[in-house]
């Protein structure tokens, strides 16, 4: 059984490593008194999660959307030729490796898992495990709050260290100044390192949302009244006794078991009601305006998680092809063309992972405009169409006219 580890002779093949390694003038100032040592991310990613993904349906939503949309895509790889044109890849060791990285996870749970921790973390690392002979053997998803990156005198990464409670361990170069470790990131304005994540920008409204969820639910556990005060005329009335009756309240009348139960007062004593109901305090739209504003942050329709109200897309069908064409596929091309760079290069030079865009269902409705927009142009030749739609040329497909006939 092969062990997870990052050995010294593991090396970058296809690299640019005779290259000298250069970089920014500017780049020793970001790091300045924290050379070789971990540079820690600038907020609590447990923290955020629970609040974000755990405690709010509305996060759980759209995370889920876009990770296992994007998962659900089938990978291709190319292989470029002489002659600059590429060839279709059917089988390969580096296309086994995507569609199956570890033995315990399938392909399509690792790309969720890695889509979904930058999601929620604006970082997500992949580690690349190597065999006896240095090669790509299987690839894991780590959680980013135990990764710390490590860094230079020149401002550059040189290396990881992962931490699981108080033991850390190392994750160094490799030999020629590759790294075992691809970190994707999303911008972030104000560090230089980590990036950030839609979830911090929908902190507040993030918050919101729990804080009415809570509200509504401490309602309906005091019987789905709001709350009300209990009017004493009897000034004398000695403090033990207040906070006796102050219990008796609270056990025999709070909490939705109770609901409904008969009020009964010895003495001279008045109930009122207090406070607004959740109608007069706009409680449901407040909670719809935050849950869109969290759909916005991760780029996700507000109908495609519930939210009541949103006539933005007629319909639903309209609703899913903007997430996948203004979310869901620019997150999938940022993947590939990091995973290109990274880790095609370990397999061979002149490999490339892509996907297939004919696999999608959401995008089927434009694809097939897109045929028959093609089909009805008169001013293209039989090859020319099929060569618009991702087939090879015909003996006889070069004219204008349809095979066997002349213009009338």
């Amino acid at each position: 059984m092969l062990k997870r580890l990052w050995p010294l002779k593991a090396v970058l093949p296809f690299s640019n490593k005779t290259k000298s390694q250069k970089s920014s003038r500017f780049s020793p100032l970001h790091i300045r008194g924290q050379v070789g040592q971990p540079l820690w991310t600038p907020r609590r990613y447990d923290s955020l999660a629970e609040e974000g993904y755990t405690k709010n349906v509305i996060v759980y939503r759209c995370v889920n959307l876009i990770s296992r949309g994007l998962s659900s895509v089938p990978w291709l790889l190319y292989e470029t030729q002489e002659d600059g044109s590429d060839h279709e890849v059917y089988s390969h060791p580096l296309l086994s490796l995507l569609n199956n990285p570890s033995s315990n996870q399938a392909g399509s749970s690792f790309i969720e898992t890695v889509v979904g921790f930058l999601l929620l973390a604006g970082n997500s690392y992949i580690e690349a495990v190597f065999d006896e002979n240095g090669n790509v053997f299987e690839l894991y998803a780590l959680r980013p709050d135990r990764v710390s990156l490590v860094a230079d005198k020149g401002g550059n990464v040189s290396g990881y260290e992962y931490r699981v409670g108080g033991v850390a361990r190392s994750i160094p170069l490799l030999v020629g100044g590759g790294l075992p470790i691809l970190h994707l990131k999303y911008f972030h304005p104000l560090h230089d390192f980590y990036g950030f994540s839609p979830l911090e920008a929908a902190a507040s409204s993030i918050d919101q949302h729990n804080e009415v969820a809570g509200h509504n639910i401490s309602i309906l556990q005091n019987g789905g009244r709001p709350s009300g005060a209990l009017l004493l005329k009897d000034k004398n009335l000695h403090p033990e006794q207040r906070d006796q009756l102050k219990q008796e309240l609270d056990q025999f009348y709070q909490g939705g078991k109770n609901a409904g139960r008969i009020l009964m007062l010895e003495g001279d004593f008045e109930w009122k009601e207090m406070g607004l109901s959740p109608k007069d305090l706009d409680f449901i739209e407040g909670k719809n305006v935050s849950a869109r504003e969290i759909a916005q942050a991760f780029g996700v329709p507000p109908m495609l998680v519930g939210v009541s109200g949103d006539a933005t897309f007629a319909n639903y069908k309209e609703a899913r092809l903007h997430l996948w064409e203004d979310t869901v596929l620019p997150l999938l091309e940022f993947l590939v063309a990091e995973l290109n760079l990274w880790l095609a290069p370990f397999f061979g030079p002149n490999l490339r992972i892509s996907y297939d865009i004919d696999g999608i269902p959401a995008l089927a409705v434009k694809r097939e405009a897109h045929w028959n927009k093609i089909a009805t142009s008169d001013f293209l030749t039989l090859n020319e169409k099929r060569q618009a739609v991702g087939y090879g040329s015909i003996e006889g497909g070069d004219s204008l006219y349809p095979l066997g006939k002349e213009r009338a």
